[in-house]
């Protein structure tokens, strides 16, 4: 029926366009066979048009690509967070910039890439290789192999398989504004060495006994260069216990928005040997372990979400900003954190209340707590999305050694994010 009326647009646009010239420069038959040509040549090119898009269409349902893009815009305020501490910070920036494209070669292999910018326009940031602070880089990517449900594999940059909430999930999907101080999130570092926060290797994993099971395995470079003399590969891993029902896929949901019943018992493991690490004269092995649970369920017309990790690292390979936190350390990270999806609307989306405390203790060190307050309200589920967020950087005793744009006192965060996605 559509393809009958453009045909009859066409059809009356060149007639009228043949009728519209001079009187005198074509008789009757002259008109009618131009019409005729151009009819017949508008008909060709849409028929070839129509054959190229179906082409196309063909090509990306037989292949599954699929392509998106989602952004995170901030505004942060960082009390004492300039000029040595001497002055506020006022901080724009995009702190996520992803665009993703997925697809299949066969019903097995396949591949996903993300290229992506993180906290592009943050103040005194500028790794451009890394796509941090400026430039655009290969986030995550890998070609993977699907054996079947219970065995894949995939080779790649991807998360290392260790923690829940930077190892599984989505940072498109976080219940809070960010991950955890100690994990990347808000102003904060990762504790464990990583490409901002992926590595190079590959990965095994899979969900026997129906998604009951979730496991992850991963062998990867870890830490390089001078501090790995004996060029040492790191070993990780991950098993997840689904009690209700099962989280399969690659990314979970950091909150699924009372869309499934969820409790999930996980632990994971991360060791890399023979690292020299700062301030160390021999060489020492990187070992860290975690437990976590995850807890996501329906309440009426609500629905809560609940999660709780503890993390135990000996011999830190990485500096943390914020904290006392330094190469060679061993220090343990825990933190709680839960939202509640608010029934039924208030304008044209939902709101969501959320906490969350994490707290930081290095052996023979005062601790640092970073708790924080936010609430989220959804105009699209996780594809557009406000978040205004409160956290503190909670120092028990003043740290002397400060560096970057902390002060090594107690410090207020303020953070408004706007997130869409397609």
């Amino acid at each position: 029926m559509g393809r009958r009326i453009v045909m009859g647009l066409i059809a009356l646009t060149a007639v009228i366009l043949v009728w519209a010239a001079p009187v005198n420069a074509l008789d009757t038959e002259e008109k009618i066979g131009v019409l005729e040509k151009k009819v017949s040549d508008l008909e060709g090119k849409l028929t070839e048009r129509t054959s190229s898009l179906e082409q196309i269409t063909k090509f990306m349902e037989e292949h599954k690509l699929k392509a998106g893009l989602w952004l995170q815009s901030w505004y942060q305020f960082v009390e004492d967070g300039k000029n040595n501490g001497n002055e506020n910070l006022h901080d724009f920036m995009f702190r996520r910039f992803y665009f993703y494209l997925k697809g299949e070669v066969t019903p097995q292999l396949g591949f996903f890439a993300h290229i992506a910018g993180d906290r592009i326009g943050q103040d005194n940031l500028d790794s451009p290789g890394q796509g941090l602070g400026s430039g655009i880089a290969v986030r995550d990517g890998w070609i993977y192999y699907n054996f079947n449900e219970s065995f894949k594999v995939q080779m790649g940059r991807m998360y290392p398989p260790f923690t829940r909430n930077y190892g599984t999930t989505s940072t498109k999907t976080l219940l809070t504004v960010d991950l955890p101080f100690t994990q990347g999130g808000v102003r904060g570092g990762i504790f464990y060495a990583s490409k901002v926060g992926r590595d190079d290797g590959v990965v095994l994993w899979g969900n026997p006994f129906a998604g009951l099971l979730q496991y992850r395995l991963g062998v990867s470079e870890g830490v390089e260069g001078a501090e790995n003399p004996d060029d040492s590969l790191r070993f990780t891993g991950r098993v997840s216990l689904n009690l209700l029902e099962p989280e399969t896929s690659w990314f979970n949901q950091g909150t699924y928005l009372g869309k499934k019943k969820i409790l999930a018992i996980g632990g994971g493991f991360d060791r890399q040997d023979d690292l020299r690490l700062t301030g160390r004269p021999d060489q020492r092995d990187n070992t860290a372990w975690t437990a976590d649970i995850f807890f996501d369920h329906p309440v009426g017309e609500g629905a809560l979400t609940v999660e709780a990790a503890y993390i135990d690292v000996k011999n830190v390979t990485q500096t943390l900003s914020f904290s006392r936190l330094v190469s060679g350390d061993d220090a343990q990270i825990y933190y709680i954190q839960g939202g509640y999806l608010i029934p039924g609307k208030i304008g044209p989306g939902r709101i969501q209340p959320y906490f969350r405390y994490e707290r930081l203790s290095v052996d023979e060190k005062p601790d640092t707590v970073f708790p924080s307050v936010g609430v989220n309200y959804y105009l699209k589920g996780h594809d557009a999305k406000l978040t205004l967020d409160f956290s503190l950087v909670d120092q028990r005793e003043e740290v002397k050694n400060f560096r970057g744009n902390w002060t090594g006192e107690n410090q207020n965060l303020i953070t408004l994010q706007f997130q869409v996605g397609i």
